[in-house]
């Protein structure tokens, strides 16, 4: 536990690149993504079918680094030991208007298989308790991922 802590406060203090803080921040979001696609413990086929859209549309990626990427936030969420560490990241460089994308994504993936788990709603309003959006926010883009869904 506290190695991982060293760790973690060592990859934040030290400078980076800016294509590192691109990448760390490209890995939070996936990260907090994935979490929500298995938070019900089971990967639906359209959540899986929809992950890589929401990295491509969110991050402006393509869909090879889309695949990488989930591939590497799959191992980080295995040694993840809190959301904290991704949404700092994302705090950090993300404006308003990305993490209410992010969070509407998040939304997104929850509403994919056609029911909202109480553990993807959970996940998702810790999430943006974290990134310091307004609970109106929260509402606000769940309506837009509930319209979306039904069409």
């Amino acid at each position: 536990m506290i190695a991982k802590l060293k760790q973690f406060i060592q990859s934040h203090t030290q400078a980076s690149s800016p294509e590192e803080k691109a990448q760390n921040l490209n890995l939070a979001a996936a990260t907090l993504l994935l979490e929500v696609v298995y938070a019900d413990e089971k990967l639906a086929e359209a959540e899986a079918a929809l992950l890589p859209e929401m990295l491509i549309n969110t991050l402006g990626i393509t869909p090879e680094q889309a695949k990488s990427l989930i591939a590497e936030a799959k191992q980080a969420r295995h040694d993840a030991t809190s959301l904290f560490e991704f949404t700092a990241e994302v705090n950090a460089q993300f404006s308003l208007e990305d993490k209410q994308q992010l969070l509407l994504s998040m939304w997104r993936l929850a509403y994919a298989d056609g029911e909202l788990s109480r553990f993807e709603d959970q996940i998702i309003r810790r999430t943006a308790d974290l990134l310091y959006l307004k609970h109106s926010e929260l509402i606000q883009m769940r309506n837009i991922a509930i319209q979306h869904s039904s069409q």
